[in-house]
C-alpha cells in the first residue's frame, strides 16, 4: 500500500518527521507532497521546492520504507485540486493529512484520508521555526540533523531574515503581499 502526506514543510521539522514514522508502519511505500513548489524567497515560503526535497528527503533516508519526494504547486481551485495531486504523484492508495480542507477535498474525491496525532504542535509549527530562524534562537533542535545541514548549505537563515527584512519607508516586505 502507497500513501500520501503533503506539506509546505518549510522547513521540515520533527513534527512532520514523527508523522512520517507513524505513517510509515502503515504503509510500504510513502508519497511525500512538497506543496507551495513554487513559492520561495518570502518570509512564509523562503525555501524552494528543490531544497525541501533535499530536506525531506535525506532526512527520511533511515527509514525502513520507500519515499518519493514530489514537488507539487499550488492551485487555486480547490474543486480540481485532488486530481492535479494525483497526476503529479505516483498512485496512492490512502491521504494523510490533518488539514480540515485538504481532508474534505480528498474525501470529497473518494480518497481514503487518516488523521495521524499532531506532536508538540505549539512548538513544531513552521511559524514558531520560521520566527526562530529570523530571531537567532534556537531551531536547529525542532528539525531533524540533515535539515541542519541543508539550511546551513544553502545559507538558509541568511536568506529568512533578508527576506523578513522591512522597507522602513513603506514597511513592505520583499515583493511578498503577505
Amino acid at each position: 500500500m502507497r500513501g500520501f502526506y503533503i506539506g509546505r514543510f518549510q522547513p521540515y521539522h520533527n513534527g512532520h518527521h514523527r508523522m512520517v514514522e507513524e505513517i510509515a508502519r502503515e504503509v510500504d511505500e510513502l508519497v511525500l507532497g512538497i506543496g507551495s513548489a513554487g513559492d520561495s524567497h518570502s518570509p512564509r515560503n523562503p525555501f524552494t521546492a528543490g531544497e525541501r526535497v533535499m530536506m525531506v528527503t535525506k532526512s527520511v533516508s533511515d527509514l525502513d520504507i520507500t519515499t518519493y519526494a514530489v514537488p507539487i504547486e499550488d492551485l487555486d481551485r480547490n474543486s480540481v485540486w485532488v486530481s492535479h495531486v494525483q497526476s503529479m504523484s505516483p498512485a496512492f492508495d490512502v491521504a494523510y493529512s490533518n488539514n480540515p480542507l485538504v481532508i474534505q477535498l480528498f474525501s470529497e474525491a473518494g480518497v481514503d484520508v487518516r488523521q495521524s496525532p499532531m506532536f508538540n504542535r505549539d512548538v513544531l509549527e513552521g511559524a514558531e521555526l520560521r520566527s526562530r530562524m529570523i530571531h537567532g534562537e534556537d531551531w536547529q533542535s525542532l528539525v531533524p540533523d540533515p535539515v541542519v545541514d541543508v539550511v546551513e548549505e544553502i545559507n538558509g537563515i541568511e536568506r529568512i531574515q533578508s527576506v523578513s527584512d522591512t522597507d522602513a519607508t513603506n514597511g513592505d516586505s520583499s515583493t511578498d503581499p503577505e
